[in-house]
């Protein structure tokens, strides 16, 4: 038993491992590669091929949280950080969601711009900037198509990657019909398309961000639903003050008060137990912090509930160390 645990967890390290360095390696290319086609965007007059490079700027900003998520995972928490450090995370993602949407009205701005009056494109760079953009996403593709079979975290890095690379390929064919066809409003096009990928991306990180730190309730679980599962574990009279949060993405937390029948503390554990694992099956919760009421309880404990005098033994005298004067 033990060794199977050990070996579980030898597991989940090795997943971590490998995930740590695919995220690396992904960032390094995308980021490396973003300024140069930053650069190449400006040199040869698309603002497609910036656009783009601004699609790559979302996909740097998601591997690097996916990274940053994938160190935090592993950083204990500290006496004044319970929870540990991995706000962090959500904090820096608020910020890069305010960054692109900026991004996005420049873009927007810019197009607007250009289909008054077209700009002169030197097709060839954007062609050939492109096409490296094109194999440098496929790369980190490649590179992030295993660990995303084993972790939510990069899948999400895995489908943005997936996105850019789409949206390379779109610059490509532009810039093929611009030298072709010389028709230029192709560009802005792009470019307008790209941007509204860039401000949907900005949007919902935004709103996540957002709602995790107001600690709304986790997208996809109903509080309804929850108080239902839990009415349904053989035991449980009654559920009150529930609440739902996200401390990060993907890492969920519950409490509540649940009311119990009067039984033996061994049989409360095993209740407790079987609470537990009905959240994290049903809903993937797996922080949870559950108070235990008794509705009616005749054990001499439940005394320390009831009024004063009703918890005075027969036969005691009233304290007198504070009379009541009589006026």
């Amino acid at each position: 038993m033990v060794l199977r645990a050990m070996t579980h967890h030898g597991h989940d390290h090795d997943h971590r491992a490998g995930s740590r360095k695919a995220l690396g390696w992904a960032l390094a290319l995308t980021a490396g590669f973003m300024a140069v086609e930053f650069a190449g965007g400006w040199l040869s007059g698309s603002l497609a091929l910036i656009s783009d490079a601004g699609h790559m700027l979302t996909d740097a900003l998601a591997l690097g949280l996916a990274l940053l998520a994938v160190r935090f995972a592993s950083t204990p928490a500290s006496g004044r950080k319970t929870y540990g450090f991995y706000r962090l995370e959500i904090l820096a993602a608020l910020a890069n969601g305010v960054v692109l949407v900026l991004l996005a009205g420049y873009i927007f701005y810019e197009a607007f711009q250009r289909f008054r009056s077209p700009a002169e494109i030197r097709t060839g760079l954007m062609i050939a900037v492109a096409f490296i953009g094109l194999l440098v996403n496929l790369a980190c593709f490649l590179i992030l198509r295993s660990s995303s079979r084993h972790s939510l975290n990069v899948r999400g890095a895995f489908l943005h990657v997936t996105g850019d690379l789409l949206s390379s390929a779109a610059v490509v064919t532009g810039g093929l019909i611009i030298r072709f066809t010389g028709w230029t409003a192709v560009d802005p096009a792009l470019g307008v398309l790209i941007g509204l990928v860039i401000l949907k991306s900005a949007w919902d990180l935004v709103k996540e961000s957002v709602d995790i730190l107001l600690e709304a309730a986790p997208v996809g679980i109903e509080s309804a639903r929850v108080e239902a599962a839990l009415l349904a574990v053989p035991g449980v009279r009654a559920v009150r003050h529930l609440h739902l949060w996200s401390i990060s993405s993907g890492i969920h937390a519950l409490s509540s008060h649940v009311q119990i029948d009067d039984q033996l503390t061994s049989d409360s554990d095993r209740l407790l137990r079987e609470i537990n694992e009905t959240l994290e099956r049903r809903f993937g919760i797996r922080h949870s912090t559950v108070q235990f009421e008794c509705g009616e309880c005749h054990a001499c404990v439940c005394r320390l509930d009831a009024p004063h005098d009703e918890r005075r033994p027969r036969g005691a005298k009233k304290n007198l160390d504070n009379p009541v004067k009589k006026v």
